[in-house]
């Protein structure tokens, strides 16, 4: 697979790295989540070269995660604000920023705390289930053929046709009880 045929893979993963999966374009993102919005800032903080930062902005306004609004006029200047669909990328960012809390950070600790406005507490960002509401986990999540699956190429090894290297399925009774001692 080619890194431009991304968008068209039949998989959700591939599909958002054709917008956000390179390191440049995540750099921008926190700076926007930090309320950076102007070209030189974000050339500034993050030292990044001017056809890298048009090109990964461009492709963000393109994407519809930023769009740009007139700031100045003679000559015209742009400021870059997160869209509605933008703004759902917290989400991953947050989540990529705990993970380096936890496996990445020195002797010094976190480089910055993300307090909450409504309760005024530093958090840790949980993700848990939308319906029942428990913490999620990979051990607890089991991935199942959704309606734009395209074949089983993205499913978990165990959930893919028998072939001559297949390992057999282990029985649903089998299934319940790892899962319930795990």
């Amino acid at each position: 697979m080619n890194w431009n045929e991304l968008a068209d893979q039949p998989c959700s993963v591939a599909r958002t790295l054709s917008v956000i999966g390179d390191r440049w374009t995540l750099l921008i993102l926190r700076e926007c989540f930090l309320k950076v919005r102007r070209f030189d800032d974000f050339q500034k903080r993050i030292g990044i070269g001017r056809p890298i930062l048009t090109d990964r902005l461009n492709k963000l306004v393109d994407a519809f995660v930023l769009t740009k609004v007139a700031y100045q006029t003679n000559p015209t200047r742009y400021e870059y604000r997160l869209t509605p669909k933008g703004l759902d990328l917290y989400q991953v960012l947050i989540s990529i920023v705990h993970w380096g809390d936890v496996h990445m950070v020195d002797k010094k600790g976190r480089p910055v705390l993300h307090r909450h406005t409504d309760c005024g507490h530093v958090f840790d960002p949980v993700m848990v289930c939308s319906e029942c509401g428990e913490p999620l986990n990979a051990r607890h999540v089991h991935v199942e053929r959704g309606p734009g699956a395209k074949g089983a190429g993205r499913l978990p090894m165990e959930a893919e046709e028998p072939g001559p290297r297949s390992v057999p399925k282990m029985p649903a009774a089998r299934r319940r009880k790892v899962r319930a001692s795990a």
